[in-house]
């Protein structure tokens, strides 16, 4: 499982790669991350420089991630996503619903 780190990640392929190798067949990968296209990912984008947390992190979109994954060998994608309005205007729990598209934050099910 990696949620919210994949973006710090220096070689995405690579990691992708060893995730699959150290699996077990029919082993389960989850990603959790903020799709760089969405709201929250365009806004974390254009702030990093000014985000110590953010700074160094290069950002992907979920099409990106799922080609990476494919390269990969994962198949059997599954996925959910949440966080639908800016953040400051957030004043509870967000939905969780399937597919990916519509919310900030989306987690990816893969297997090997």
């Amino acid at each position: 499982m990696s949620v919210t780190t994949i973006c710090f990640v220096d070689d995405i392929p690579q990691t992708l790669a060893e995730a699959a190798r150290v699996l077990e067949p029919d082993g389960e990968l989850v990603l959790g991350f903020i799709d760089k296209h969405s709201p929250v990912g365009e806004i974390y984008q254009e702030t990093k420089d000014r985000n110590p947390f953010y700074r160094d992190a290069v950002f992907v979109s979920t099409d990106e991630l799922i080609e990476a994954l494919e390269a990969a060998g994962f198949t059997d994608f599954e996925f959910v996503q949440t966080i639908y309005h800016w953040l400051d205007e957030i004043d509870g729990p967000e939905p969780i619903e399937p597919g990916y598209g519509d919310g900030s934050f989306v987690g990816i099910r893969a297997r090997r």
